[in-house]
């Protein structure tokens, strides 16, 4: 058995303390009201959770209702266990979950055998090019003729202020020249800035790499042959970028379309293949430049790692208020399929589907084929970036136990 450090062993110990501690509290002040208490928080949240399903699957005045249900409910179970005169107790009890939770993700992040992406010493840079793009996508690669005048030229580094969907057409002409790419976070997003460790609250922060950076070497996706950085959407959420309200109001035109798309879903029947796993009947399919941590189900979170060589797949069929409610735990909802290959083929019951690329709008023959090139892309980012921790890995108490408790030959 592989031997455990100090650094590792006492945070997995503390972790594991303040989870028995944490049911111990509940126990010793609270005695037969522990499954009260539990019971009623328990039915708070499946009550909150259906209030959020009936708001995102209603319209407008509907939704008001609903809304009012998804406040009351915790509210009311505070009261409740006011009114028990045991406040205090969950208080102390959900503060030793919270510390058994940072503990236990300190110990784990320690064990890791994964290191951070590669970085190398970069070249000086005497002739980049650089455009800036108000507004992502709109051919301007093809229309400024960059490939060309980057080849003509001699530029020796391309860079793009702009957002996910226009830093992806820049980038895949970066890595058909094999130039450095630099990232300029200039998006309403940034999400491929925000895997690179960028600062996306000052994107002239991003020129510092011209004077003190280091390359990356990075993986790009490929759907349909259109270069992604982040990911590819099929069926719900890319119906809902299709929209042409989606560019001026996205979080309102999301809110209005989803009813429709939740609810007896009227788009294409997708299935997909994703190296061993098949996915059928899908409400929507997210296929991502590497996977996204196994808690994240919309592609909202972060990247480990950009370099790893795989696709990661998320498919989701969700049509009730408790399946949206498990969403909630991660990779082993039902009605949500994780998967990891390096090509997914994505079909359905008619020849062409909508996709959403990086978050533009596109309309994809079927079967539509994403595929991974594996470290295609160098990337040009400063030395000293704000983003370089590397995200907590999800609580796996198994190998907390393992971490933390005793074994035989342990010191």
């Amino acid at each position: 058995m592989q031997s455990t450090s100090p650094q590792q062993r006492w945070p997995a110990r503390a972790s594991l303390a303040a989870a028995a501690a944490s049911v111990l509290v509940l126990a010793v002040f609270a005695g037969l009201k522990t499954f009260a208490l539990v019971g009623v928080g328990l039915a708070g949240t499946a009550i909150t959770a259906a209030a959020i399903w009936w708001v995102l699957t209603r319209r407008r005045a509907a939704r008001v209702p609903a809304l009012l249900l998804a406040v009351a409910a915790p509210v009311s179970v505070l009261v409740l266990y006011a009114g028990a005169h045991l406040a205090w107790v969950v208080a102390l009890a959900a503060a030793l979950w919270l510390l058994a939770v940072g503990a236990g993700r300190r110990a784990l992040g320690r064990a890791e055998t994964t290191v951070a992406m590669p970085e190398v010493p970069a070249s000086p840079v005497r002739h980049a090019v650089l455009i800036t793009n108000p507004r992502s996508g709109g051919g301007k690669v093809e229309r400024f003729g960059l490939r060309e005048k980057a080849a003509a030229e001699g530029a020796d580094l391309l860079g793009v202020a702009g957002g996910d969907g226009t830093q992806a057409l820049v980038a895949e002409v970066a890595a058909s020249l094999g130039l450095p790419f630099l990232v300029i976070p200039a998006g309403t997003r940034n999400h491929f800035a925000l895997d690179l460790g960028l600062d996306r609250d000052d994107p002239s922060k991003a020129l510092d790499a011209l004077t003190d950076g280091v390359e990356l070497r990075v993986d790009l996706g490929r759907a349909g042959g259109r270069t992604f950085v982040n990911n590819v959407s099929f069926g719900a959420y890319a119906e809902v970028v299709q929209s042409p309200a989606y560019r001026d109001g996205k979080t309102r035109t999301i809110l209005e379309l989803l009813p429709d798309l939740l609810l007896g879903h009227k788009g294409a029947r997708l299935t997909a293949r994703a190296g061993q796993t098949t996915f059928t009947e899908l409400q929507a399919l997210l296929v991502s430049n590497n996977p996204y941590g196994t808690g994240d189900i919309a592609g909202l979170g972060r990247r480990a790692r950009l370099d790893g060589g795989q696709l990661g797949a998320v498919g989701i069929d969700v049509s009730s208020a408790a399946q949206a409610a498990g969403l909630l735990r991660g990779g082993r909802a039902p009605g949500l399929t994780r998967a990891t290959a390096t090509r997914v083929v994505v079909d359905a019951d008619r020849p062409s589907i909508p996709a959403g690329v990086d978050g533009e709008a596109l309309t994809l023959p079927v079967p539509a084929c994403c595929e991974l090139r594996p470290r295609a892309l160098r990337v040009l980012v400063p030395r000293r970036r704000p983003g370089m921790r590397r995200a907590l890995p999800p609580l796996d108490w198994r190998r907390l136990a393992r971490l933390g408790l005793p074994h035989r030959g342990a010191p």
